[in-house]
């Protein structure tokens, strides 16, 4: 049976994310508190893997990638970055996986923008940091082949 103190909690918890997707919106709250593919693939899944920090915070972004046959049949990522961050990461993986090289490559910030049902104006950096990691891998991938 909860005392007053976890009951407390609980009221807490639920005013900060409700004061979160009024600032973001649900979808972006929901990825951070339920992340998808975050995280590195086994090492022995990794076709291609591209890690950096870049853009005006110098966030940590990681892409990790299974290609098989120039289809992405897997993909994760790591950030060090701000729950928005965590949010492009999400669903910038869930746009490309099961997607050919292609697909990726053509892929635009408005487009995980989109998908998200849109981010803060000043958050708009972490876009261009997943997009430009994006960008770089298919780059290096096209260089190996």
């Amino acid at each position: 049976m909860p005392n007053d103190f976890d009951k407390f909690v609980r009221k807490l918890q639920k005013e900060i994310r409700q004061k979160q997707i009024k600032e973001h919106n649900k979808k972006i709250v929901d990825f951070y508190y339920n992340p998808q593919n975050f995280g590195r693939l086994p090492l022995e899944e990794i076709s291609l893997s591209i890690e950096g920090r870049r853009g005006q915070k110098q966030y940590f972004f990681g892409l990790y990638l299974n290609i098989n046959d120039a289809v992405i049949s897997k993909a994760k990522f790591i950030t060090d970055g701000c729950g928005v961050m965590v949010a492009i990461g999400c669903q910038m993986t869930l746009l490309i996986e099961g997607k050919s090289i292609e697909f990726a490559n053509d892929l635009k910030s408005e487009d995980i923008n989109s998908a998200l049902m849109g981010i803060p104006q000043d958050e708009h950096h972490c876009l261009d940091l997943a997009i430009d990691t994006l960008k770089s891998a298919i780059l290096k991938y096209k260089y190996k082949e």
